[in-house]
């Protein structure tokens, strides 16, 4: 067996993985020793060995849809990229990458664009979370700086969270937070979010605000500050930012936010009062129409008031994917240089020097929403996309398939060989996946980690550093692109970082520059600045003398979604437990599956009630944009006149699944990041004629009117369905078509079918008026090994033998644990959850069901939750 010192490539805690690998079989645990994790995993990273088999992998080149060689696919690109320069311009050309790249691809692709290409149209996924925060950082110090470290979270007084379900979005950190309230009961924990989450759980008081308020509470608090005298220093425009928040008294701030005024004055002495106060931010925050300024009203606070640079304080923003700081540092945005130069006549010629290029992008280029719009319009003509899904991710997916589909020339670096936009690629790329890439990533504190391969490139899959710098000989440039290995690319990165940099520049790492291959191969986690000539940044006089912190003047603005008689709801948008992104990679893990298995949208009990939604059943949301459908999930801690849906379903897994068809593609005019969190939508039920589980060997071909969810079991095809209309018919005649025998069951709404080939199951169907409870486990040994017995057989039409209890939803996902089994334990004495994992294993390893375990004790038992919401805030069953 053997080991290998990695890096997770989920969300931006950047937890260290160890990697086990022995006859192509993976396992992974945490890493003891990396001070992200100490050895922590969540379910996803837990479950990280089930995602290196090759099953939908692509592991070829192609053009048109045909199987080429490298140097083929490499020289048509190549050819088709120089004829459209030529004739259009480089600005004509855009590259759009991702978080998920390691930092020395993100820098070959940013160099190849900005650099020889000659144009800055190279954005990223990144843009969709994180860019707010980015111009936050930059307009309050000047340079894009993270000032908190995990350290700080749990050596805090008071640690706020705000528009952040960390304990599903960022668990490992969450649960450090957990450990960090027990051993210090007075460490108080605030959520601020329209929505009762999983983090509630540990939390002292939750915040229900209106959505997209939170500029107006922390613009309140800033006034509530001066006014209680408790401002700590004075910064660059301090009073101007006092006299822009003057207008917002506690009442008015109440009625902004949608609270009581007990409720703003509490927290607002909470954080005056606190010697110390972190506030944890994210995609609530950021992906707003005025996110930036959201960011700044946050960060303004903790300068005013003193509670900045020093240990357990700051405005700390939490990276939403594994490698977007990297991507941040080498300049991945449009709107930056590399090393976090910016287009200025001096960093612009500094650039030009190092890369010794004639051709260097002088003016930014398109941002993400702006790009596809130029697509859309014809005004670019070729986009290269990098290990990113755009179709899915991006606001108004419509028009985004649409603009792909027009666009001349689309190439996409893939490792999935079937995703929504790999589908409008003319050529496509094998990439190499976790853990057969080899290179750096940097998390939310700024800290540099090895991600390390210790599997062999399959098929003919290549890292995408390489990828770009073959395309970059192809257009003739190859002189600048001649690394032979990642560590090549990283020291001329360091080296840049500090080119020219005597203290102007906070990002510097040129203490790496001259690693040789073997430190770089051993390099243990280090945040940066790493500067040859010492590693200080002293962010409370500023990171250098003439870089003035800033407070920067804020004007609350509403959300710019409007409600109204049409479409009188608005929707929210986020990340579930166990997924990933557009799961590309977690939805092919079965356990992943297990906790949330389908689109799903949670309902306050008053809207339920008013648009006759049934819990369980199915509704079709509608915006102005386009439509889903989802199942109904009535939540107590859900918000009246909100709903929110999980952004992870695309085509390939759902049809009419995905919820970024509804949102307008509205988005902040400073960081270009889109309003993903609000958008106006109706909400209507549908009543399915049927339902039904859809089970065989090969993909079966489904009339446009069934829906349909694809859900991951291992060498076979799974599909929940449902429709108007049976498709019986349509599956019998597939059947016969193959020859297949068929065994049926019918009567009335039911329907069973079986289907048999030489005595090997094929197909099988289980469909009701309801959605009919099977017995995977059953069915999928059926398919190894075919049951022989008469009693056997009617089980396995049955779905599941009779009389045995179905385990029900899974909670825990580490163990395979069902909702069932647990309310027995509850009903048989384990009355508390130390009582439920010693019982059962669950909430044992990442801690991601612990708040529902709660939930269930409480509704069994009828006990208080030990750490309880603000009255009228039940305890909700389920957090999503």
């Amino acid at each position: 067996m053997t080991e290998t010192r990695t890096t997770c490539p989920y969300c931006g805690v950047g937890c260290g993985v160890i990697a086990c690998e022995e006859e192509g079989v993976v396992s992974v645990r945490g890493d003891d020793a990396h001070p992200a994790n100490f050895g922590r995993l969540c379910v996803k990273g837990a479950a990280l060995g089930e995602t290196t088999g090759l099953a939908g992998r692509l592991l070829h080149p192609e053009v048109a849809g045909q199987r080429v060689s490298w140097a083929h696919a490499i020289d048509e690109a190549g050819r088709r990229l120089r004829a459209i320069i030529d004739e259009h311009g480089p600005q004509a050309v855009a590259f759009y990458a991702s978080g998920q790249l390691l930092t020395e691809d993100y820098y070959a692709a940013n160099k190849l664009m900005k650099g020889f290409i000659g144009a800055a149209n190279i954005d990223t996924n990144s843009r969709l979370c994180m860019s707010s925060a980015v111009t936050g950082y930059k307009r309050a110090f000047g340079a894009d700086v993270v000032p908190c470290s995990y350290d700080d979270v749990e050596n805090s007084d008071l640690v706020v969270l705000v528009g952040s379900n960390a304990a599903w979005s960022h668990p490992v950190l969450y649960q450090r937070l957990v450990k960090a309230k027990q051993v210090n009961p007075q460490m108080q924990v605030v959520v601020i979010d329209p929505r009762r989450t999983a983090t509630c759980d540990i939390a002292d008081r939750h915040l229900a605000i209106a959505p997209g308020s939170d500029a107006g509470l922390f613009v309140g608090l800033l006034r509530e500050i001066a006014q209680r005298g408790a401002f700590a220093r004075q910064y660059a425009d301090a009073q101007a930012a006092r006299d822009s928040a003057e207008p917002w008294t506690v009442a008015r701030v109440a009625e902004f936010c949608g609270l009581t005024e007990q409720e703003v004055n509490d927290f607002y002495t909470a954080f005056i009062t606190a010697p110390r106060a972190v506030t944890l931010y994210t995609m609530g925050i950021n992906q707003s129409a005025s996110g930036s300024d959201k960011c700044n009203a946050i960060i303004n606070v903790h300068l005013a008031c003193g509670k900045f640079a020093r240990p357990g304080c700051g405005p700390f923003s939490l990276t939403g994917q594994p490698n977007a700081m990297g991507g941040r540092e080498v300049g991945g945005l449009a709107t930056m240089l590399a090393a976090h130069m910016n287009f200025e006549p001096d960093d612009l010629a500094r650039v030009a020097r190092f890369w010794g290029t004639e051709r260097l992008a002088q003016t930014p280029g398109l941002m993400a929403v702006d790009l596809f719009a130029a697509i859309g319009r014809g005004d670019v003509k070729a986009v290269w996309i990098m290990g990113t899904n755009p179709a899915v991710s991006l606001p108004d997916s419509h028009a985004v398939c649409q603009a792909l589909a027009a666009c001349p020339l689309v190439i996409v670096s893939e490792v999935a060989a079937d995703t929504d936009t790999s589908r409008y690629a003319h050529i496509r790329f094998p990439a190499l996946s976790w853990g057969e890439k080899n290179g750096t990533v940097t998390n939310s504190e700024r800290r540099i980690s090895r991600q390390r391969a210790f599997l062999p490139a399959p098929g003919e899959a290549k890292a995408d550093w390489w990828i770009i710098a073959q395309m970059a000989r192809a257009l003739g440039y190859g002189d600048a692109f001649r690394w032979q290995h990642p560590h090549a690319v990283f020291c001329e990165h360091a080296a840049l970082s500090g080119f020219e940099n005597h203290g102007e520049r906070a990002f510097d790492i040129s203490g790496l520059a001259n690693l040789t291959r073997a430190e770089w191969d051993a390099l243990a986690p280090v945040r940066w600045p790493v500067r040859a000539s010492g590693d200080t940044l002293d962010l409370q006089q500023g990171w250098r003398a003439d870089k003035q912190l800033r407070m920067v003047p804020i004007e609350p603005q509403a959300t710019h979604a409007r409600t109204g008689q049409l479409y009188p709801l608005l929707l929210n948008s986020g990340r579930i437990r166990d997924q990933w992104h557009t799961m590309t990679r977690t939805g092919t893990v079965p356990r992943l599956m297990q906790h949330i298995a389908q689109p799903m949208v949670d309902v306050s009990v008053q809207d339920a009630e008013h648009f006759q939604l049934r819990d369980g059943g199915f509704a079709r949301i509608t915006s102005r944009q386009g439509v889903m459908v989802a199942k109904v999930s009535i939540q107590a801690g859900q918000r009246p006149g909100a709903l929110f849906v999980p952004m992870h379903w695309n085509a390939c897994f759902a049809r009419q699944g995905k919820v970024n068809a509804l949102v307008d593609a509205v988005t902040d005019p400073h960081s270009g990041q889109p309003e993903s969190k609000q958008v106006a939508v109706r909400i209507a039920p549908w009543q399915p004629a049927w339902q039904g589980e859809l089970i065989s060997r090969q993909p079966v071909p489904l009339p446009s009117h069934v829906q349909w969810w694809r859900k991951a079991i291992d060498g076979l095809h799974h599909l929940t369905l449902c429709g108007d209309k049976i498709i019986y018919d349509e599956l019998l005649l597939f059947c016969q078509q193959r020859n297949w025998l068929v065994q049926t069951a019918r009567a009335g709404s039911l329907c069973h079918l079986l289907a048999w080939h030489e005595g090997r199951l094929m197909l099988g169907l289980w469909s009701a008026e309801t959605l009919p409870v099977i017995e995977l486990a059953l069915i999928t040994a059926a398919f190894d090994s075919a049951p022989q017995t008469p009693a056997e057989r009617h089980a396995l039409l049955n779905g599941r033998v009779n009389g045995q209890p179905a385990q029900g939803r899974i909670v825990c996902s580490c163990f395979s644990v069902g909702e069932t089994r647990i309310r027995q334990a509850i009903a048989g004495g384990c009355t508390s959850v130390d009582a439920l994992g010693q019982k059962l294993k669950c909430g044992t390893n990442c801690g991601s069901c612990v708040p529902e375990l709660r939930g269930f004790i409480g509704d069994v038992t009828g006990h208080p939750h030990p750490n309880p919401l603000p009255e009228g805030e039940g305890t909700d069953r389920t957090y999503v």
